[in-house]
């Protein structure tokens, strides 16, 4: 079993917990961990670069002059790409660049991500983090005194002081359990995980 310290918001050691190896000390395959975060930031991408073609074009259909006895070469109406202002050849369309893996290989880059941590000392389990009101300052002192930067905080359930004195701080993300992913995890340095989201984090691993 792994086991990693509790600490509380101001870095002292309460207690200590156990955690599962089937999700946190897996063997680590960089190949897995790249298809899924590849397939990931697909799916983020718009896909909404888009062009007018030929048919698209506002304009005249009529042909410019006559076919033949000008001594010019041949032309068709205005909207004739090899116009200013005509249409564009082999533009691109909007499209969606998403695709899916499997879902087994999905969940096995996930517990990868997170052991990757912990085998890296990276992964720390805080008891809990209350803020009175939402203020940067006070949560800057929080990360302050557990000495971490370059974080993602993982919580069980929405927490909005926490969530919104924390996004003007660069490098810092605060994600619910139920959006945890492969490439969040990878992206920051440091993973806190929230005690009482270690339990979510396994129910939806250990299925």
């Amino acid at each position: 079993m792994a086991v990693v310290d509790v600490q509380n918001i101001n870095g002292k050691k309460v207690t200590q917990i156990d955690l599962s190896d089937n999700i946190f000390n897996v063997q680590v395959k960089s190949v897995v961990l790249h298809e899924v975060a590849k397939m990931q930031l697909a799916c983020r991408r718009s896909g909404t670069a888009s062009v007018k073609h030929r048919s698209d074009v506002k304009g005249s259909g009529r042909k410019l002059f006559r076919q033949k006895g000008t001594g010019r070469a041949r032309r068709g109406d205005i909207k004739a790409p090899l116009l200013r202002g005509g249409g564009v050849i082999f533009g691109p369309d909007p499209r969606s660049y998403s695709y899916k893996v499997p879902k087994k290989v999905r969940s096995l880059a996930l517990k990868m991500a997170l052991s990757s941590k912990f085998q890296g000392n990276c992964l720390f389990v805080i008891d809990r983090i209350e803020l009175e009101r939402i203020k940067t300052k006070e949560f800057l002192k929080v990360l302050d005194t557990l000495s971490i930067k370059k974080v993602l905080i993982v919580t069980d359930k929405k927490n909005e002081n926490l969530e919104l004195s924390s996004r003007n701080i660069p490098d810092v993300k605060i994600l619910r359990s139920e959006g945890l992913n492969v490439y969040d995890i990878l992206k920051y340095e440091n993973l806190v995980i929230l005690e009482s989201a270690l339990t979510a984090i396994e129910g939806r691993l250990l299925r």
